[in-house]
């Protein structure tokens, strides 16, 4: 499963600032509460800038406390919003407080915000370069409702103004953060290296840097970097956060678990720092403490996104009644930008999920054609929080379980297979010899759960699909084995289509077997696929006969 709550490493990066007042006591007290919002401590961010707003009820001040709201793992966009309105209140011109509102109709998914930051840039006469930072902050800090050419251009003239100076090193944390929304990572990567010398805590560039190397999908160089980060700065959160991220990635749940462990010794206690830890335990497959994690904040986080993740913890759970209360209150409760296409997945497998018990047959049909619809909503929008068709098939067949594997039928080599996959889960020679000696003593539940292990290191090892497939078919659930078929399908390059012709044929074949009740016009023609790829494979033959009369 990935991430579920668009857990992306990415965020990790964006937007560290630093501002400096001629003031020093100022200074200090505003550094401390940026510095904590770097470091995920943003309870204490949100003490330390209430306590400037006691002494002084400043617009920049009330800026600084809404802007707190918006960098946490799930934006407050109504406090953040409240802040900016008193700082507007003490300050009807304060350009940073305006570009706070116009940051959060962004973040809501209202992109005539861009203009309104354009405007607001321009009357300022693009003379301060904290208002330049700012509004380019403000461009580069929503993933998905962003403008990172406005921002570079806003960046590159903020770094210009402050030439005179000194360049802070977050101006170049935040043209990297850009550069890496426009896929550009050579330019990322130059930005952050131009901010290494500069910071004041390097952790925080390594760990920055260990997040593009993760994005660039090259997993040795950001572990690399994140190890770095760790060794100058071993109480640095978001390292954790990146390498549990790194650990999720590898299937080293144990590690992830306690990456997550050391992040939250290091983060404070903010309900919504935990809502995140919550969630990165659930992307973890650890849903015990996910779930402990989220009984604990729950009553103390206004956020309606925890009912969704109450949804997915009782979804796994097998509780589709309960999942669809609290998906619906997520849905009620939420702004409507905030419900993805993996929201609408999830309300069509919970749907599907109450139709497997459903006696009624007019509701079963309503159910189950809301299961479909909704699923194919996720799939057109390309996304993968969960393999739908796989989670569809293991609620009408029953998925492998760990319980049941392990309660099957064993033998000292699988055993001591166990014990190697356990100490290196990346051991795809042990993986491969595990769920061989799982298929040879017929337990099949052991061999599908293991064969997916060898699918998380091996994405691209075509035959793991097949293999998975055979040993659904054998356990009796007939539509996963039909969707590990055709992922085998789909996953055998071209060039290697001559040398796999007979598996390829079997596939074909088990396909069309497989849906020659439900489909017949697909079972024709993956039937006549198979012929064409082996014209003697006598099943074959006889299902093509048996089909086509």
């Amino acid at each position: 499963m990935k991430d579920i709550m668009n857990m992306n490493v990415k965020k990790i990066a964006f937007g560290a600032a630093v501002v400096f007042f001629a003031n020093f006591a100022s200074a200090q007290t505003l550094q401390d509460g940026i510095n904590s919002i770097d470091s995920d401590k943003f309870a204490q961010a949100k003490t330390n800038f209430t306590n400037m707003i006691a002494t002084a009820p400043t617009a920049e001040n009330y800026f600084y406390l809404g802007n707190t709201f918006l960098r946490q793992g799930e934006p407050d966009f109504a406090k953040a919003t409240e802040n900016f309105n008193k700082g507007l209140a003490a300050d009807s011109k304060s350009n940073l407080n305006k570009i706070g509102l116009a940051a959060v109709k962004l973040g809501k998914g209202d992109k005539s915000a861009i203009a309104e930051i354009q405007k607001i840039v321009t009357d300022s006469k693009e003379k301060d370069a904290d208002v330049l930072f700012r509004a380019a902050e403000a461009l580069t800090l929503f993933e998905k409702n962003n403008s990172p050419d406005l921002a570079i251009q806003y960046l590159n003239k903020a770094i210009e103004r402050a030439q005179k100076k000194e360049v802070p090193a977050y101006y170049y944390y935040t043209l990297g953060d850009a550069y890496r929304l426009k896929r550009l990572p050579g330019d990322a990567m130059s930005a952050y290296d131009k901010a290494l010398p500069l910071a004041k805590n390097k952790a925080s560039v390594y760990t920055r840097i260990g997040t593009l190397w993760m994005a660039a999908q090259q997993w040795q160089q950001a572990k690399t970097s994140i190890e770095k980060a760790i060794a100058t700065d071993a109480t640095y959160a978001p390292a954790y956060k990146a390498l549990a991220a790194y650990d999720i990635k590898y299937q080293q749940n144990a590690k992830a678990t306690q990456d997550l462990i050391n992040y939250t010794k290091y983060a404070d206690e903010d309900p919504y720092t935990q809502l995140e830890i919550s969630k990165l335990y659930f992307t973890n497959e650890d849903y015990a403490n996910s779930k402990t994690v989220l009984d604990k904040i729950f009553d103390k986080v206004d956020d309606p996104i925890k009912f969704k993740l109450r949804a997915y913890q009782l979804y796994s759970e097998g509780k589709y009644s309960d999942a669809k209360q609290s998906m619906d209150t997520f849905v009620s409760q939420a702004d409507k930008s905030r419900v993805q296409p993996a929201d609408q997945g999830l309300q069509g497998l919970i749907a599907a999920g109450l139709a497997k018990d459903e006696k009624d047959a007019a509701k079963k049909s309503a159910l189950m054609s809301e299961a479909q619809q909704k699923i194919a909503l996720a799939k057109a929008a390309k996304d993968e929080t969960m393999k739908w068709d796989m989670e569809l098939a293991n609620i009408a067949g029953g998925g492998a379980s760990q319980s049941a594997a392990d309660s099957g039928p064993t033998n000292p080599a699988i055993e001591a297979l166990k014990k190697q996959v356990a100490a290196n889960a990346q051991d795809s020679d042990a993986l491969y010899k595990l769920a061989s000696a799982y298929q040879d003593v017929k337990n099949w539940n052991g061999a599908i759960l293991t064969w997916q292990k060898m699918i998380n290191v091996l994405p691209d090892w075509a035959p793991a699909y097949y293999s998975q497939g055979y040993a659904y078919q054998q356990a009796g659930n007939n539509d996963a084995a039909k969707v590990s078929y055709e992922k085998y399908i789909s996953t055998v390059k071209p060039t290697e289509i001559e040398a796999n012709k007979q598996t390829l044929s079997y596939a074909y074949f088990a396909v069309a077997y497989l849906s020659k009740d439900s489909d017949i016009a697909k079972a024709k023609d993956y039937v006549a696929k198979s012929l064409q790829l082996d014209p003697s494979y006598q099943d074959a033959v006889k299902l093509n006969a048996e089909i086509n009369k």
